[in-house]
């Protein structure tokens, strides 16, 4: 006891030195943004530094759960910036010449937001977002001149309020849903410029009679939710903290002594129980720069109700897929790999880590991860991953009754652009670069406005023995893997191009990677495409039940890039990098050389 009294007499002899730090009605850590005063900010005519003192005199909060989170609320205050900018010039865009600018300063706030998201290369937006316009319009005058006057008139009627109110607020977001899905519909890439941003746009600058940057306004209109700090509550709630702080510090010091002497004697108890059960411990081997967490077998046991059959989302040679809630209510994935050991833990655990710290929107997160060895089931080995609802490209493209979904050409593309996207972050975006070995369509996932994400990069050396389909043992599955990498082993960037490719092809044709004949002859997709194009035949590899059709200079562009991509020769293919100028710009397709041999059977 005497420990108890001398802790007693510290902590009220620095009592009057407690402080919190408290932000209106929150209690969470806020922290300071610096103006700026870079050349950048003078250069860029958006008003970068009023929306930073926005958000300094406001409590937005500053970590989100996820990278399309993220992602989706730089988008939005891209569409605020540019609503200023209407407002105070006419001018829906900045000039191209300051595109640059803009995005450095834009750049460095987001950095002071959220340190490490990179915008451009985390969120995949292009540098034309910034200045690029819709329909050549440009000016306030030009969107008003192509919007009728009966549905001018419904926007004006509908945001010309207070945005305070659900009421109020759901009124305005139909009358722009209405103006943008009539007007804007399937107009360019979200990524390469803002075309259904207009209407939301203009009512914020012209209709609202408010303002973007109100609180109210940016949170209907742009989903940004700024609370504004009401200073005098806030030096009353931090006077209160002084001396609560002083209180609930000197009793959370009591209990952490009380909990960790607690703690001590429970695992000192449990390490006795498992040394006589005969089996080892786990060990955590995460380190302290990663929001990565590790879950206990036990944990991860009651969040899928036992790995109950219903919650199995998905199956494979390396074991089952099911779906779980963990204590905060999210909704996550946790898959189960097969016939593990305890010896690659610690590797494994490692390349989790790393792989964990590794943020796109077109990849899926991972969250966390489980290494234990448990009596009667043997060793286990599981990650934890952001759930995607809209399942996988495969059951789109082939799987059976409602599953099944003829795609449109627009979503064809934008399924297209993302994985390429995905993978060339992957290649070039992070140091040292991650090499997939697994691109197929049950590793992309697809989210309810079937952006595609990239799920298991880095993973696939760690599946089970015997998890291939091929008898050279290299990680991936027949009709996907690079000739090199199957004949030799010789593993490169390119080899995830061979099976990009192949994807693509299958997302064009409909077909899968092998088509069978009769249940008994057999011929590789890539094979089966070079010879209709060697005939002149381009276009017949299309997908002929495609709702929608893109133009036939566009899609014949994509089968080649998909035939390139997936060439037996290593040299002949382009690297995911060039992959995604071809596909989102007028780059042009390299040569493609004669197919030296062929896989059919």
């Amino acid at each position: 006891m005497p420990f108890f009294v001398f802790l007693f007499l510290v902590l009220v002899s620095v009592s009057p030195n407690l402080t919190f730090s408290i932000v209106a009605d929150h209690a969470t850590p806020t922290r300071k943004l610096g103006s700026s005063s870079s050349s950048s900010s003078s250069l860029c005519p958006l008003d970068i530094d009023g929306f930073r003192k926005i958000i300094h005199e406001s409590n937005l909060r500053l970590v989100f759960l996820d990278v399309q989170t993220e992602c989706h609320y730089m988008f939005q205050a891209i569409r605020l910036l540019h609503s200023q900018y209407l407002q105070t010039t006419g001018y829906f865009f900045p000039p191209p010449a300051a595109s640059d600018a803009c995005w450095v300063a834009y750049e460095g706030l987001v950095d002071e937001l959220l340190p490490g998201v990179r915008v451009r290369s985390t969120c995949g937006f292009k540098d034309s977002l910034m200045w690029e316009s819709c329909l050549n319009i440009t000016t306030r005058s030009q969107f008003e001149k192509l919007i009728s006057q009966s549905d001018l008139q419904k926007i004006w009627s509908s945001c010309n309020q207070s945005l305070s109110n659900s009421s109020s607020c759901s009124s305005c977001l139909d009358s722009l849903s209405t103006v943008s899905e009539s007007y804007f519909r399937g107009v360019n890439d979200g990524n390469a410029s803002d075309c259904t941003g207009y209407p939301s746009i203009y009512a914020a600058a012209v209709a609202n009679p408010y303002g973007p940057t109100n609180f109210d306004t940016a949170k209907c209109l742009f989903s940004i939710d700024l609370f504004p700090t009401h200073k005098k509550k806030k030096k009353h709630v931090v006077f209160r903290a002084v001396v609560t702080g002083s209180v609930c510090g000197f009793i959370g010091a009591i209990g952490v002594v009380w909990i960790f002497w607690r703690r001590h004697r429970k695992m000192k108890k449990k390490n006795i129980v498992e040394n006589e059960m005969g089996f080892t411990p786990k060990r955590d081997f995460i380190g302290g720069n990663t929001k990565l967490f590790k879950l206990t077998f036990q944990e991860i046991k009651k969040s899928t109700n036992n790995f109950s059959r219903e919650n199995i989302i998905g199956m494979g040679g390396y074991g089952n897929v099911y779906r779980g809630i963990l204590p905060d209510g999210s909704e996550v994935a946790f898959k189960r790999f097969k016939n593990c050991s305890v010896a690659a833990d610690k590797t494994f655990a490692h390349e989790v880590e790393v792989i964990a710290s590794i943020r796109h929107v077109n990849l899926v997160a991972l969250r966390g991860y489980c290494t234990e060895t448990v009596p009667l089931e043997g060793h286990q080995r599981i990650i934890v991953c952001d759930l995607v609802h809209n399942r996988s490209l495969y059951d789109h493209l082939f799987g059976s009754g409602a599953e099944k979904k003829k795609l449109s050409w627009p979503t064809r593309q934008k399924i297209a652009l993302g994985v390429a996207r995905g993978l060339a972050y992957l290649h070039y975006g992070v140091q040292p670069g991650i090499i997939h070995r697994d691109v197929k369509p049950s590793n992309i996932l697809l989210d309810e406005t079937f952006e595609p994400k990239l799920v298991d990069f880095g993973l696939a050396k760690f599946a089970p023995e015997g998890y291939s389909h091929l008898s050279t043992g290299v990680a991936g599955t027949l009709g996907y893997v690079a000739p090199e990498y199957a004949l030799y082993g010789q593993l490169s960037e390119r080899s995830d191009v061979y099976s990009f490719g192949v994807v693509l092809l299958e997302l064009l044709s409909g077909k899968k990677a092998v088509i069978e004949f009769e249940g008994v002859n057999t011929l590789l997709l890539t094979d089966w495409a070079w010879s209709l194009v060697k005939q002149g035949k381009v276009l017949d590899i299309i997908d002929g039940g495609m709702p929608e059709l893109g133009l036939q200079d566009e899609m014949e562009k994509y089968v080649l890039a998909a035939l390139v991509s997936a060439h037996p020769i290593v040299q002949a293919r382009p690297t995911m990098d060039q992959i995604v100028k071809i596909l989102e710009a007028n780059f042009p397709v390299p040569p493609i050389p004669d197919r030296p041999f062929s896989h059919s059977k």
